[in-house]
């Protein structure tokens, strides 16, 4: 199990280790993004497999970032590792902001997968070029209202921001305040807060600040960090009441900060209108993607209701209310169902109820997290089959349990391999899984009989059947 850890900012240099050489191009993939938004993404790190996981919350679901590897990091079992957390804690295992460098990959490997690619979610991405130079017919307004702004400063100019500008900088938030012009807009007023807490890690290694000054008087900054052949820029502001002086900064801090890389994000443009004509007036070079990956599992696709199965003499359907007294006395065997793996008084979480078992059973149908199969002969209940911990990959775990009174006359086996032929031909699996205790000889010869082992713990015997 993936142990997270809330992103703080004293994990910035560990975060760092990753992004510094990262080319996945997006704002996200930086150190500070996260920091800057963890009061809205809330998020959380850990080191996987050679590889940074970041999972992030929005909009009260958990979402995951592409795994970033370091130098000897493994992509595939990382996500293999998203998606086993997501398996334990019962949630389907979303990748967000993926970069469009790694989007075939996620395609390759989720058979049923929901992608979206929001227009807002986009960044701006431009050549440093470009803006270091504003050359051609498509950047002349951009150079004449850099003449006007040197026109009315001829000695205005641009210098690194350190740790030691910090009264400056404060003083630059006074005057920007002062004069800016969405102070009734909570929107626009949260994300300035944010800025000004950002603006206090001007002295930390991972940073790179920038300002232009009219003398003394600090009237533009931005903070930017490269990751990859990419600058990122986290924030740039300028007083309103010194005309030209947004393009002058650009253009100054992709000269002088920009050194090393070929492209300047200037990240995406949160739905504003005045903010995104403002990014388009610059020429992007392109507006870079940012794919969510929503895998669905096979029951989402294919299975609206429990089906009925038959076999040579039992009957498998769901689960009725007619069938909870059978249906408690299996569950409640605790002698029988030492094997079975699961606590399932423990996983209910509260007292048990008449209808405690029936109900949970329902739900995990409802939201298509697993099918309880009633096994039946002669139309009473005698044990069940649950299809469950579907992988979003084309695979799912199988087990069974049989009433101790109906042991030993192959039911389990016969009951088995109807689901597990069920979930390969009509759910369209590719592989079911199982497993049992080393102990229970009984599991191990039914599994035997109908799959194919493929492996062994100190706990278990894995086995598998593959279509």
């Amino acid at each position: 199990m993936i142990q997270f850890k809330a992103v703080t900012q004293q994990d910035g240099g560990k975060l760092r280790k990753y992004y510094k050489d990262c080319q996945y191009g997006l704002c996200e993939y930086s150190v500070g993004t996260k920091l800057m938004w963890r009061p809205v993404l809330h998020a959380a790190w850990a080191e996987v497999a050679g590889c940074l996981v970041i999972r992030n919350t929005d909009d009260g679901r958990w979402v995951f970032d592409y795994p970033v590897p370091g130098p000897e990091g493994d992509e595939d079992a990382a996500l293999t590792a998203i998606e086993q957390y997501c398996l334990e804690q019962g949630v389907l295992p979303v990748i967000s902001v993926v970069p469009e460098c790694k989007a075939a990959r996620l395609l390759a490997r989720y058979p049923y997968v929901h992608v979206s690619d929001i227009r807002t979610w986009r960044d701006y991405i431009y050549y440093r070029e470009d803006l270091q130079l504003f050359a051609g017919r498509r950047y002349s307004g951009q150079r004449n209202h850099i003449k006007k702004f040197r026109a009315r400063c001829p000695d205005a100019c641009f210098r690194r921001l350190t740790g030691a500008d910090e009264a400056v900088i404060q003083q630059f938030w006074a005057d920007y305040e002062a004069e800016f012009p969405k102070g009734d807009n909570a929107k626009a007023r949260s994300e300035l807060n944010l800025a000004k807490k950002m603006l206090r890690m001007v002295g930390k290694p991972w940073f790179i600040g920038g300002g232009m000054f009219d003398g003394e008087k600090l009237v533009a900054l931005a903070l930017a960090e490269k990751c990859g052949d990419t600058l990122i820029i986290h924030i740039e502001k300028a007083l309103y009441s010194y005309p030209g002086v947004y393009p002058a900064m650009v253009q100054a801090f992709a000269d002088n900060c920009g050194d090393g890389c070929r492209w300047i994000d200037r990240e995406d443009d949160a739905a504003d209108r005045g903010l995104r004509t403002s990014k388009l007036q610059y020429g992007p070079a392109k507006l870079a993607p940012k794919y969510c990956f929503e895998p669905q599992n096979e029951l989402l696709k294919h299975v609206k209701e429990i089906p009925e199965l038959k076999t040579e003499r039992l009957t498998l359907s769901a689960l009725t209310e007619a069938d909870i007294p059978a249906y408690n006395a299996l569950v409640l065997d605790g002698e029988r169902n030492r094997w079975w793996g699961y606590d399932d008084v423990g996983g209910l979480g509260g007292p048990v109820e008449e209808r405690s078992f029936f109900d949970v059973a329902r739900k995990d149908f409802e939201k298509r997290q697993a099918v309880n199969f009633a096994v039946r002969l002669d139309g009473k209940l005698i044990g069940e089959a649950v299809l469950y911990r579907f992988d979003c990959r084309g695979g799912a775990e199988l087990g069974c349990r049989i009433d101790a009174a109906c042991a030993g006359h192959g039911y389990g086996t016969e009951a088995f391999a109807a689901v597990a032929d069920w979930a390969l031909y009509k759910v369209k699996l590719t592989r079911v899984v199982a497993k049992c205790f080393k102990e229970n000889q009984a599991s191990y010869k039914m599994l035997s009989s109908c799959m194919r082992k493929n492996g062994e713990d100190e706990t278990f015997f894995y086995f598998e059947k593959l279509v």
